[in-house]
């Protein structure tokens, strides 16, 4: 069966210079499209740059197993910022280590809003010298995740999408 221009269409959605999303890591931008052969077979890659020290190559034909995606759009991030905007809930009275698997995965899934949920739950408004390392650190990779794909979308630095969310975070508390 031939394929229609459609198809191609469909197939090639990601272009050189889109921003885009890895669930497992995070936003980063296309540097390349290219074709390579692995293990003996031709196969066309995305070359993404998640930062400085991480750079993926992803087969095409994975793209949607891997869940990657377009940056979230304005009403995404939308939803999320009225999740950091919202009064915090009382905290579940689970223990530490489920809390830390579930926010864990809801980092791990690159959906926004949940990722605001992990910021909301994590954050202290007066110091975080009470929390744990681990609760440090989980909150340090939430705050990344939202400050990196919102530094994406509004053409920002990071340092400058985090003072935001931070801002958001503190006023909300």
């Amino acid at each position: 069966m031939a394929k229609t221009p459609k198809d191609n269409k469909k197939r090639n959605q990601f272009n050189k210079g889109d921003y885009v999303v890895y669930p497992s890591y995070g936003p980063g931008k296309i540097l390349a499209i290219k074709k390579e052969i692995i293990n003996g077979k031709r196969i066309q890659v995305l070359i993404i740059s998640i930062n400085e020290r991480v750079v993926l190559r992803i087969p095409v034909e994975k793209i949607k197993d891997l869940g990657l995606r377009k940056l979230s759009t304005a009403n995404r991030l939308k939803d999320a910022m009225a999740v950091l905007k919202t009064k915090a809930k009382k905290k579940k009275k689970t223990m530490w280590s489920r809390r830390a698997q579930e926010y864990e995965a809801k980092i791990l899934s690159g959906n926004l809003v949940s990722i605001a949920e992990v910021l909301k739950d994590l954050y202290k408004k007066d110091s975080f010298d009470e929390a744990s390392f681990s609760e440090k650190q989980i909150y340090a990779s939430a705050l990344d995740r939202l400050a990196r794909e919102l530094a994406a979308m509004k053409k920002l630095d990071k340092e400058t999408a985090t003072k935001e969310l931070e801002k958001i975070l503190k006023s909300a508390a």
